[in-house]
């Protein structure tokens, strides 16, 4: 799905709204004024209320469904949206390893239910799961049963 838009300069808040929305259910930037999203039920909602915000901030929108040809294009927009993820999973990968050499519990009681909520949040935006995804929550869940051996 493809959601083009024109907002105006100002004021500034609509378009940065936007834009962190988009950042938010992990559209792919094409080009000015114009975002991609696989196509869903989810995001075809999502696309819709975005495209109605637009219009209410005094803006133009359209949604489109289509298909990039040739189909390199599409592997290549769902690569480049796949990696972005994978970066967000090495971050939280990141994030325990650090948390694992804290030695207060606490601390890492805290590291887990955040890491848990970024891992839905990301999850959310992921649309092409990769190998990443699968190594985040297994270190997210050897965080939580490193607590469990020493609350034992």
């Amino acid at each position: 799905m493809l959601l083009a838009y024109r907002l105006p300069r100002e004021p500034s808040t609509p378009r940065i709204t936007l834009w962190r929305k988009l950042n938010r259910l992990g559209a792919a930037r094409i080009g000015d004024g114009l975002a991609a999203l696989p196509l869903d039920s989810r995001t075809r909602e999502q696309l819709e209320w975005l495209a109605d915000e637009v219009v209410e901030a005094g803006g133009e929108a359209t949604i489109w469904i289509g298909a990039p040809e040739p189909a390199a294009q599409e592997r290549a927009l769902a690569r480049a949206m796949a990696d972005a993820i994978a970066l967000e999973y090495a971050s939280v990968v990141d994030e325990v390893a650090a948390a694992a050499l804290h030695e207060s519990p606490n601390v890492k009681k805290r590291t887990l239910a955040r890491l848990r909520r970024e891992l839905r949040r990301i999850r959310g935006r992921d649309y092409f799961p990769t190998s990443e995804r699968d190594r985040a929550h297994a270190e997210v869940e050897r965080l939580a049963e490193s607590l469990e051996v020493v609350e034992a």
